[in-house]
């Protein structure tokens, strides 16, 4: 096909380049790593009918990287996507079926000087002035009398891989079957050292200090630690998602929080967080705690700054995370230090060295911290009495939606249509984190079983925003907050967006559906954490 710049690949990227009025079907879409995941970039090169697709590093963004190619998979998707929604502990076992994240068009990662190549003959209009990278000569296509065609094969073989993932546990004193799981990706393609060095060392050394803790300090932790190396990583999570999908039916209610130590040091100047509404209070006192490595005084919350929640990620596909909150509705944190300025330029490349990344000449003080902060974490929701997880964190989120939804409610009532039902549900969740907030506190704290019955409750909040109307073989990641699909939250604000703007595009079937499944699955997560039957709020 024709070869075509695209950016970084983005949705708003191809809408520019279409407005131009140019023509992508059949073409091979050339664009540069970073903002978004290669998966992401494919998909969108394939919604508008592209060939193929070429990804590369720039070197404005990714500095001394002009001979290297990056690795990236195209799976828009986490875990083995020949066994979609299944475990593949045996997958021979299995109907021929492909996860629907696959691509249908042919993916290559080259180096910057092949794409220096491909656009010295290029003889089209000139990248647009905000396109413009670090390679001479920028070209967004050919012109109209240019014959030139890429020809693109792909000779990738398919080879079946047995894949382990290893654990170590510290089984809690009261309440071994609740657990805390602390993981890091453990193979890498290539030296790996910040994608899976770091982390790996992290892990291994918290095993060790937290068990001597137990074994040397008498340090007895109520609930279990589970350390957790998986494989395949690279690949989209595989071997966490494996065990989260082998498990199922039992883990959610087992696992109440996954701590990430994947790529824990890429820089030093900014912190980057990622994690579940119910782990920022938790998470805000422990920064308070760990002091700043970078700087002589001051801890790491004085490093984010008190306004820190505004600036948390969302969590990606590439993010082992991922499929722990989206996928088991299990809460989970995921930070590390970056340069907000620069990318790391070697991740996912073979130069991924120990040399190179300890050029960062704070590399040991950084991961010292971040074992700290996950360290903490852990000890903090395996001891205490009560479960440290703030649910009432999503009383407010749930409100920030409302807030979002509410300028649209004329259009809704124009279609014969109201919101009312879903604000209801809100205001359900409300009073029922406020009626578990009031039992916890007239309980007996030392009553084992009272105590237990109360933390179970805590613990399935996340859970219940897994939407139960979606079947996790069509729709793995159901998290109406954080999930992917036309039952989030988000997926139904940008429905209503569109109703506003364009009545005439918007399928009012498929809004109806958005509005029942999101509304009853909110509806369901108070009825659960309001308790026993007689203490839910039914005025339906």
């Amino acid at each position: 096909g024709k070869p075509v710049y695209v950016n970084y690949g983005l949705k708003a990227d191809f809408q520019k380049i279409q407005k131009l009025g140019v023509s992508l079907n059949g073409t091979i879409i050339i664009f540069r790593a970073g903002k978004i995941t290669l998966a992401e970039k494919v998909a969108n090169a394939e919604e508008v009918g592209a060939a193929g697709a070429l990804m590369y590093l720039d070197p404005s963004d990714y500095k001394n990287t002009d001979a290297l190619v990056p690795f990236g998979h195209a799976h828009l998707g986490t875990g083995d996507p020949f066994t979609p929604g299944f475990p593949s502990f045996n997958h021979t076992q299995f109907p021929p079926v492909q996860s629907s994240g696959l691509p249908h068009i042919v993916v290559q990662t080259i180096s910057s000087q092949a794409v220096g190549r491909l656009f010295s003959k290029m003889d089209g209009d000139e990248c647009l002035p905000e396109w413009k990278g670090g390679i001479l000569r920028c070209r967004v296509m050919l012109s109209s009398t240019s014959k030139m065609m890429v020809n693109l094969t792909v000779n990738s073989v398919m080879v079946d891989r047995k894949i382990l993932n290893i654990f170590g546990a510290i089984k809690g004193f009261e309440e071994p079957d609740r657990y805390v799981v602390i993981g890091a990706q453990r193979d890498s393609w290539g030296p790996g050292a910040a994608k899976a060095g770091v982390g790996t060392a992290i892990l291994l050394e918290l095993a060790h200090v937290i068990s001597d803790m137990v074994k040397n300090d008498g340090y007895k932790p109520r609930r279990s630690i589970i350390f957790a190396s998986w494989s395949a990583g690279e690949y989209g999570a595989v071997g966490a998602t494996e065990w989260l999908e082998g498990y199922s039916a039992t883990l959610h209610a087992k696992a109440f929080t996954y701590i990430n130590l994947d790529t824990a040091v890429l820089g030093f100047k900014h912190m980057k967080i990622s994690a579940s509404p119910l782990l920022y209070t938790l998470l805000e006192r422990t920064l308070k705690g760990v002091k700043d490595p970078v700087k002589d005084l001051g801890s790491l919350y004085d490093r984010v700054g008190s306004d820190w929640v505004k600036t948390v990620v969302p969590l990606g596909l590439d993010n082992a995370a991922f499929p722990f909150l989206a996928y088991s509705g299990i809460p989970v944190v995921s930070f590390g230090f970056y340069n907000n300025d620069e990318e790391y330029p070697y991740l996912g490349t073979t130069q991924d060295t120990v040399e190179n990344l300890k050029m960062n000449d704070k590399l040991y003080p950084l991961m010292r911290a971040a074992a700290e902060v996950a360290g903490q974490i852990a000890v903090r929701l395996t001891h205490d009495h009560e479960l440290f997880l703030d649910f009432e964190r999503y009383g407010e989120e749930l409100l920030a939606f409302q807030e979002k939804f509410l300028p649209y409610d004329r259009d809704v009532k124009m279609l014969g249509l109201t919101l009312n039902w879903l604000f209801f549900a809100r205001g359900d969740f409300q009073r029922a984190t406020d009626a578990l907030k009031n039992d916890i506190a007239n309980s007996d704290r030392e009553n084992r079983v009272i105590r237990r019955a109360l933390n179970d409750r805590i613990m399935k909040v996340e859970y219940d925003f897994l939407s139960p109307y979606l079947s996790p073989k069509d729709a793995p990641f159901r998290h109406i907050f954080f999930g992917k699909g036309s039952h989030t939250l988000q997926s139904l604000l940008e429905n209503l967006q569109l109703l506003h703007a364009s009545k005439a595009s918007v399928d009012v079937d498929m809004l109806k559906e958005q509005l029942a499944l999101v509304t009853w699955t909110i509806k369901g997560a108070a009825n659960a954490l309001a308790g026993d039957i007689w203490d839910t709020d039914n005025e339906f």
